[in-house]
């Protein structure tokens, strides 16, 4: 299994000839979709969702229903190849995926509640979990969590304390691209100390491999 990291919330699994896309938003590389048999996108906020992007590649979609109704709007052509998912739903995308939970974290209570989705992606024997923009676990062990480690819904700590809940045997960064390099370092100091040095946290350049 391939794991790289494409600029923010993005990241591209490759295993045994599939290559899946999670969250192709604004900060992503093109070269992110290049290949891809399958993409799921988590929710609609831009900083995951690029419809440029999914035009760009004749990749399948898998998402959530407030997603392919921007994609009907925005980009009709890609809609035809565009599977909505729900909550428990599994699905082949190239790899099992499931989705799970349904809700993105509130960002004020003035402000609407966004649907999101997670994504539970079996490559070979790994498990890995994607949340999107939520705080909401898996309901399993998972041997991989993207974590996401900065956002306006989210403090440290309670980023933090979803990867110690969570478990997973290698935690890896994401959602990070409105941090300054101090406050990346700052975060980066913190999760090595408060996340159990055996879950493997590691935040990735944008384009590097784990």
């Amino acid at each position: 299994m391939r794991i790289t990291k494409f600029g923010h919330a993005c990241v591209r699994i490759e295993h045994d000839g599939a290559v899946v896309v999670v969250d192709p938003g604004v900060f992503t590389q093109p070269e992110a979709l290049d290949g891809a048999t399958a993409v799921l996108i988590t929710h609609e906020h831009p900083d995951h969702y690029s419809p440029a992007l999914l035009e760009g590649n004749d990749a399948p979609v898998y998402t959530i229903g407030a997603v392919a109704a921007q994609i009907e709007k925005g980009a009709p052509a890609v809609h035809e190849r565009t599977t909505v998912v729900g909550p428990g739903e599994s699905f082949d995308a190239g790899l099992p995926v499931t989705a799970v939970n349904e809700k993105h974290a509130v960002i004020h209570p003035d402000m609407p509640h966004f649907d999101n989705s997670g994504y539970l992606i079996t490559a070979g024997d790994q498990t890995l979990f994607h949340p999107g923009d939520a705080l909401d676990g898996p309901g399993r062990p998972v041997d991989v969590l993207f974590l996401p480690v900065s956002a306006p819904w989210a403090r440290s700590s309670e980023l933090i304390d979803f990867a110690r809940d969570t478990g997973a045997s290698r935690t890896v960064a994401i959602h990070d691209r409105i941090y300054s390099d101090a406050g990346a370092n700052v975060f980066d100091t913190q999760a090595g100390a408060l996340i159990p040095a055996e879950r493997g946290y590691v935040r990735l350049a944008d384009g590097a491999d784990l």
